[in-house]
């Protein structure tokens, strides 16, 4: 039924599936604007976690928003889509939930067990994630900038300790990709030495890692954001940083989208995969080279060979907002 007060949108509907994180969000900006712009007479849903909502307004080009976990049914409350495009992943499982959709027309990578996809773009291993989906697009006739990775930062105050502070961010979805706190602490410690204000952010979950940071690096517990921010927030601390120091995180990609100098310490995962793109020089990404389980529970090997005083040196090589 609709909204009293609300004619029904008599639009065709396009639905893009990308029930991911934050960084995956991130990194589909470009795609989501790609078809954003290919389908503008279209009412345009994206099914998604609803966290990250504050996020998508963000983005632009009129998207709403569909709560959605990953590989679970879209809304069936919602008509039949005329255009669904799979940002998700290559198929089959993702394929499967927006053809239950009963979506028109699928834009998807190939996949030999979903005969509806047949004749769409191959899949191809280790491809860069922001340069995948535009590729996906580009030859299903949507034309894709994969450049357009810029997003404006919220109009919201940002906490105060985060103005042209380092920003340090020591959580990781995994312990894999996860540099030790200890480590982060030095670091922290060496930026105050030098003048720099500090800041360290984190989620609610991660505030006993914030406070360790805090506490081993010698610094007021007033500069601990971790848990005080909403996504929203996180973003306007991001966007008022002067400098930004995470691992492969959503940070970072926060970082590449609202222009903040970084260092980003990679570990399992390539940069070449998911790092900032090399177009953007205030972006610098440690990688040892190694792969490994980006899900493993102990940090990547490789990841821990990169050492206090190398992070130390980048973030002082940085150009930061004010210099």
């Amino acid at each position: 039924m609709a909204a009293v007060g609300r004619a029904p949108d008599e639009r065709p509907l396009l639905i893009a599936l990308r029930a991911l994180g934050l960084g995956d969000l991130l990194t589909a900006v470009p795609a989501l604007r790609a078809l954003a712009a290919a389908f503008a007479e279209h009412r345009l849903e994206l099914a998604a976690p609803a966290a990250l909502a504050p996020l998508v307004e963000l983005v632009g080009g009129g998207w709403g928003m569909v709560d959605t976990g990953p590989l679970a049914p879209v809304d069936a409350g919602l008509p039949a889509p005329d255009v669904a495009a799979n940002l998700h992943g290559r198929g089959p499982e993702s394929h499967r939930v927006l053809l239950a959709a009963r979506s028109r027309r699928l834009v998807a990578f190939e996949h030999p067990d979903v005969p509806e996809s047949h004749g769409g773009p191959e899949w191809r291993p280790g491809e860069h994630e922001v340069l995948r989906w535009c590729r996906m697009l580009a030859e299903s006739g949507v034309p894709a900038d994969p450049e357009a990775l810029d997003v404006e930062p919220p109009e919201d105050d940002p906490p105060p300790a985060a103005r042209g502070a380092t920003l340090v961010h020591p959580g990781a979805a995994s312990g894999a990709r996860r540099w030790p706190v200890e480590r982060f602490a030095a670091v922290a410690r060496a930026e105050a030495a030098t003048g720099r204000a500090v800041a360290v952010t984190g989620s609610a979950a991660e505030r006993g890692l914030a406070s360790r940071v805090v506490e081993l690096a010698g610094l007021s517990s007033t500069v601990k954001l971790a848990g005080t921010t909403d996504l929203r927030g996180l973003a306007a601390a991001v966007a008022a940083a002067d400098r930004v120091l995470c691992g492969d995180t959503g940070v970072a990609h926060l970082a590449t989208a609202l222009g903040t100098p970084s260092v980003l310490l990679f570990g399992p995962t390539s940069p070449e995969e998911w790092g900032p793109p090399p177009s953007r020089p205030i972006h610098r990404a440690l990688w040892r080279g190694r792969r490994g389980d980006p899900h493993a529970a102990e940090p990547e090997a490789g990841l821990l060979e990169i050492g206090v005083e190398e992070v130390a040196v980048a973030l002082d090589e940085l150009p930061g907002r004010s210099g």
